[in-house]
């Protein structure tokens, strides 16, 4: 009697991980970027490519084991069977395929979603022109928080992001010490940020809404809160926001960067109405502090200690410039030299 009673109730059970699942915010598979609309058009397809055979084996395992269990006396026994050409070549021809539709996939795929590629379109019917200007925006993973730069716009905000809807966007992404990772589902995919190097993704929000940002990649005590909010809008409520961090924001200059970077939990939003030049840069190259030598110049006058075409006093004033950032002066022989034979003592 009990038994009956509690059947019902087991089988209700099964339907608890459904309900749980409708909860699930499954922006991955809803975004609002093209980008991300093509990657979750990839995990479908993927998805299908691979249930072609994972289906029919689940249902064949399930099915034989049916068919030839002991109760079944009316199954078919053949004990001489050994072999079957069309069998043969359902079972290893139909996998076959299904690797080569796959690798093909992932070739085209791979490529046309790359994250340092620019973009050719606003949608799947919209293409970009060739001449277009993407907005560019700089973006510096900090213990534990984001700060995003406008260069165009020279303005800075801390845990705020704000692009134009259908505007390509260009973020060029580092990070202050360790590895993170960026990452807006509705956007486009996770890249990494990685401190003295610069990634790129290139993506576009197609509709306008509020979304959730984070670092994907663990990252110390304060990552769970490493969380942002990603503001898709019109141009003129862009211009309008911009306009607004001008009149009442702070000066991000390099005092002002070196006391943000301090680790710090649940930041707040923070907006800045100018930004140093070149505070990217420096950030990238790890030169920040006030008389530190850049990695990119570093490098650049490491690079020269090789040259065999100048005497030793002349290399030794051309490190010398390059180590101290003089500006390029074609006036100056050993300059112009320098650029002929492939070195720029200033480049950035």
């Amino acid at each position: 009697m009990l038994g009956i009673m509690f059947k019902p109730l087991k089988r209700s059970l099964l339907l608890v991980p459904l309900l749980l699942l409708a909860g699930c915010n499954t922006i991955v598979m809803n975004p609002k970027g093209d980008i991300a609309s093509q990657q979750a058009d990839l995990i479908v397809l993927s998805t299908v490519l691979m249930l072609i055979i994972i289906v029919p084996v689940i249902f064949l395992t399930c099915f034989f084991a049916w068919k030839y269990r002991q109760a079944n006396t009316q199954a078919e026994y053949d004990p001489e069977w050994d072999h079957s050409t069309k069998l043969e070549l359902v079972i290893w021809g139909a996998p076959l395929l299904i690797i080569i539709v796959l690798g093909l996939v992932t070739w085209v795929s791979t490529h046309k979603l790359d994250p340092y590629r620019p973009l050719d379109r606003i949608n799947a019917s919209t293409p970009l022109p060739a001449d277009h200007e993407p907005l560019v925006v700089q973006v510096v993973s900090l213990d534990w928080k984001w700060l995003f730069i406008y260069p165009e716009q020279g303005i800075a905000t801390v845990n705020e992001l704000v692009t134009p809807v259908n505007v390509p966007v260009r973020f060029k992404i580092t990070s202050s010490t360790v590895m993170n990772s960026f990452y807006i589902p509705a956007l486009a995919g996770q890249i990494y940020s990685m401190a003295g190097m610069e990634t790129t993704l290139n993506a576009v929000i197609n509709e306008k809404g509020s979304w959730e940002g984070f670092s994907a990649n663990y990252s110390g005590a304060g990552f769970s809160h490493m969380r942002f909010k990603y503001n898709g809008v019109s141009q003129e409520e862009f211009d309008n926001w911009v306009a607004r961090n001008k009149s009442y924001g702070k000066e991000l200059d390099r005092a002002a960067y070196l006391e943000l970077e301090k680790p710090s939990t649940k930041h707040p939003v923070e907006r800045f109405a100018t930004v140093e030049p070149e505070l990217f840069h420096a950030i990238v190259n790890r030169c920040v502090v006030e008389g530190t030598v850049c990695m990119d110049t570093q490098m650049m006058a490491d690079s020269m200690r090789n040259r065999t075409d100048l005497s030793p006093d002349e290399l030794a004033i051309l490190i010398e410039e390059a180590m101290c950032r003089i500006p390029t002066d074609d006036a100056n022989p050993l300059i112009t030299s320098s650029k002929k034979n492939g070195y720029d003592s200033v480049s950035n």
